[in-house]
């Protein structure tokens, strides 16, 4: 066990849509211009917000999310990745008290800040709003145990500043600072959420009108000082124990099609004794040589219909390697990969069902599955958390595993055998090692090295 003071700070909303990764990218690219040595992070199953930190660091962002994880486990991770002479900054979820369950903070940013002992910054976007701003700031600070520091004014013009600033404070808080409209550093949003980051070709000149903006409008300096006042953190991770006595090879499909990954997924498998292939079911011709498992992760197959369905080689290469047992995970983007069709368009075929889009988000939200019988995973019985985000329906959900809401609302889904996992909901390995182990271990099953 190592400590680590990791200096750090959450960056809060008061709801989604306040703008917390745009605040959030335009101080981390701010801080890294003045050297600053910085990690980053996201509270809650999010894959798209991380891509932004990713994009201004250049070093991947994690998740850090109370319902795959317990408290100690969180502490750790921020122990073990922010740098002793750096910072850690870490984005919200939705609402600051927003949790699982929509009644209970429980996993939510306050939850979070808690449990871990760091400051929190609101965000605030109080447009239409005058006075009634600091009767939303104070209903904040007050409502429940928070470990609230100052606020951020999002939306606001220079010239409003003080106007607002003025009223913010009369709810307790410090005001560090704004962020004016910046127009040209627009993000636009989808059905999912923002547009990923590696979709936008300016990318890299909007990131740096956001930090032209924050390095003007918010005290940066504050922010940094704010960090320096948590305690230290204790790193209690234990390597895992490998799943095989010699390597095995992981295809993982990383392309605009299929981009939503935990990073920390990819360190389970890494410390079991995975290797890891990238390949891309958008451009490839076929699967790469030599792999012992296949790893097709969720994203936006719906926004690449036609181009998957016209790469027939790749489709025809993955439905022989599945059909044949190559052991394969496919959540949510990847599991629609694996369908006959979707929006008739046609698919790998691997799986007897079809699914097409819808205009509305479909159950969503944390969930726990108990398997129905044995499986590449886990036994019959087991069980694991797991996140479902999605707007697509197929025709046919599957009935492997019975999923739990945390309201008690349960159905059945996911196809599974011997060899595959394949279904909406999307893994976290960290929250149950082992079901990372048994699709290692049948990897290298396969290789029978």
């Amino acid at each position: 066990m190592t400590q680590n003071n990791a200096p750090r700070l959450l960056l809060a909303g008061t709801g989604s849509g306040c703008g917390k990764t745009t605040v959030t990218t335009a101080i981390l690219q701010a801080l890294q211009r003045r050297g600053v040595k910085l990690s980053a992070f996201k509270c809650g199953p999010d894959y798209i917000d991380p891509m932004f930190h990713t994009a201004v660091l250049g070093v991947p962002s994690r998740n850090l999310d109370l319902f795959f994880e317990d408290e100690a486990g969180i502490r750790s991770q921020l122990a073990r990745h922010i740098q002793p002479d750096g910072l850690g900054v870490i984005e919200g979820v939705m609402g600051f008290y927003d949790g699982v369950s929509g009644t209970t903070d429980t996993a939510s940013a306050a939850h979070l800040a808690r449990a871990t002992g760091t400051p929190a910054v609101l965000i605030v976007r109080p447009k239409g709003q005058s006075l009634s701003l600091a009767a939303q700031i104070h209903g904040f600070r007050t409502f429940a145990e928070n470990t609230l520091a100052g606020v951020i004014l999002n939306g606001v013009s220079a010239g409003m500043y003080s106007f607002y600033k003025q009223i913010a404070e009369k709810a307790g808080l410090p005001v560090l600072g704004f962020l004016p409209p910046v127009p040209e550093a627009e993000i636009p949003d989808r059905h999912l959420g923002l547009v990923t980051a590696d979709e936008l070709s300016d990318l890299r000149e909007k990131i740096d009108r956001l930090a032209d903006a924050a390095e003007e409008g918010i005290d940066l300096h504050a922010l940094c000082a704010l960090a320096q006042t948590t305690k230290p953190l204790t790193d209690t991770h234990m390597p895992l124990a490998r799943a095989t006595d010699f390597p095995v090879r992981i295809a993982v499909a990383k392309d605009r099609a299929f981009c939503f990954y935990y990073e920390d997924n990819f360190d389970v498998l890494r410390e079991l004794g995975a290797e890891l292939v990238p390949f891309s079911p958008l451009t490839d011709e076929r699967l790469p040589e030599h792999i012992d498992g296949l790893y097709l992760g969720g994203g936006y197959p719906e926004l690449y219909e036609k181009q998957l369905s016209e790469n027939e080689i790749m489709r025809d290469s993955i439905k022989t390697a599945i059909l044949n047992g190559l052991p394969t995970v496919a959540e949510c983007g990847g599991f629609l990969y694996l369908l006959q069709s979707l929006d008739g368009a046609a698919m790998a075929g691997v799986l007897p069902t079809s699914a097409h889009m819808t205009h509305r988000l479909q159950p969503f939200g944390y969930v726990t599955l108990t398997a129905n019988s044995d499986n590449l995973l886990c036994e019959a019985g087991g069980q694991f958390p797991v996140h479902e985000f999605h707007y697509a329906q197929a025709v046919d959900n599957g009935t492997d595993f019975r999923a739990v809401k945390p309201n008690g609302r349960a159905w059945d889904c996911g196809f599974a055998s011997d060899t595959l996992y394949a279904g909406f909901l999307h893994l976290y390995f960290r929250a149950k090692t082992e079901i990372a182990a048994n699709f290692v271990r049948k990897c290298a099953e396969r290789s029978g090295k």
